[in-house]
């Protein structure tokens, strides 16, 4: 590997950043970093200067930058055929769809690009499904969501957030949410006594990772599990960012033992490299949308087919489920034992971890992540004092501790 990476820019990352802030909108706030390449868990700047990745591009990087497995899938593909439509069968379709089938179980998989679409397709099998299977009126169904959520963009999704960073001034918000407390089973109990007849699902991340790595108490999914199914209604687990080996099982429901009736699946489906989403869920749940009721002119289009059945079979190969459940214990443990007053928690499973700090001499998470930045690693705050950790769950044993000395250096010399 060439660390050192000469770079050949006549720009320089001040030169690129003021670019994007003429030309680009204004919504984000990035870390002063302008990125050109990718290998495994490493990227580099436009200056050639290295960094460990500790956001994988929000765990959509499982099996690390630019895999060659996946970029070769990608090539392959690209050479034969990119795009259809659904208008025509495709072979590269089909036989995705048996490969999700055979690896998750699911009778059936409806693909789509995004995560937020994958997210608004749950919502319309679990709305349609509680008009046609349950009897509920077509104008009265709703759905349960959680405090703290984040599962979009979407003006449909962000109802469900309240967070006004993500729905203030949008304007009229689509009706049928009822938002309850997180890791609240009782909460639940009091809703689903109440409003059952008329509830067809209740959505959840089985760790809310843009809340800050909120870990639920053990057993917590399977209780809302068990609930719904005592009151008929669906169970849909948002694991776009928790799924695909992350938390050390291929789905972070596997903790609780639980089989949601929907699964969303994004991100690291895509290996680094596309966009793909999908749902999963079984013939009572998927047979109620009919030709010509949703779709999608790229979801599952034959470049996402193949770069999907590749990034799982990497997944599989590398043993990577094993390896994040591994690992983050390690991360854990290490950080655990950095002595410093910017630490109050640390939290996690696998290889999604987040340090909740406190404020010390004016100096925040902010602070924090740039001076990670300056030595070589990358991560980015969430809620302004939460930081999250997840790097490629491709990384070694040697890498992790060199990432972690540089996190223990950072937080320690911070301190004085």
């Amino acid at each position: 590997m060439n660390t050192n990476n000469p770079s050949t820019h006549t720009h320089t990352t001040r030169d690129y950043m003021a670019l994007e802030e003429q030309y680009g909108a204004h919504n984000y706030h990035p870390l002063p970093v302008v990125l050109h390449r990718g290998e495994d868990i490493y990227v580099w700047d436009v200056e050639g200067k290295r960094y460990f990745d500790f956001l994988s591009s929000y765990s959509a990087v499982n099996q690390g930058h630019c895999h060659p497995r996946i970029v070769r899938a990608l090539k392959e593909q690209a050479d034969m055929l990119c795009l259809t439509s659904r208008a025509f069968y495709s072979d590269a379709l089909c036989e995705y769809e048996e490969y999700m089938h055979q690896f998750f179980g699911y009778d059936r998989i409806l693909p789509m690009n995004t995560g937020a679409e994958g997210v608004e397709t749950a919502l319309k099998l679990a709305r349609r499904w509680g008009v046609v299977k349950k009897g509920i009126p077509n104008d009265r169904v709703k759905v349960i969501c959680c405090e703290g959520n984040f599962h979009g963009r979407t003006v449909t999704v962000i109802t469900m957030s309240n967070d006004p960073s993500s729905f203030d001034k949008y304007g009229p918000l689509t009706p049928g949410f009822i938002r309850i407390p997180y890791n609240d089973t009782e909460a639940l109990r009091r809703v689903l006594e109440e409003q059952a007849d008329e509830i067809c699902a209740f959505i959840a991340e089985p760790i809310q990772g843009e809340a800050g790595v909120y870990v639920p108490d053990d057993g917590y999914l399977k209780s809302c599990y068990d609930l719904c199914h005592a009151h008929h209604v669906l169970l849909i687990a948002d694991e776009v960012q928790t799924g695909i080996a992350r938390t050390g099982r291929m789905l972070c429901s596997e903790h609780d033992g639980v089989r949601p009736d929907i699964v969303i699946l994004g991100k690291a489906l895509g290996g680094g490299v596309l966009p793909v989403s999908a749902c999963l869920a079984d013939d009572e749940i998927m047979l109620n949308i009919m030709p010509g009721e949703h779709g999608s002119t790229f979801g599952g289009f034959p470049l996402a087919a193949r770069v999907a059945v590749e990034a799982l079979r990497v997944v599989q190969d590398e043993h990577l489920v094993d390896n994040a459940q591994r690992m983050g214990e390690i991360f854990r443990d290490e950080v655990r034992r950095i002595q410093s007053p910017f630490i109050a928690q640390v939290r996690g499973r696998g290889l999604l971890n987040a340090i909740v700090t406190t404020p010390v001499a004016g100096r925040t998470a902010w602070d924090l992540c740039i001076r990670m930045m300056e030595k070589g690693l990358l991560a980015k705050p969430t809620h302004d004092h939460i930081i999250r950790f997840a790097p490629p769950l491709t990384i070694t044993e040697p890498a992790l501790r060199q990432a972690i000395e540089i996190i223990r250096e950072t937080f320690e010399e911070m301190s004085r």
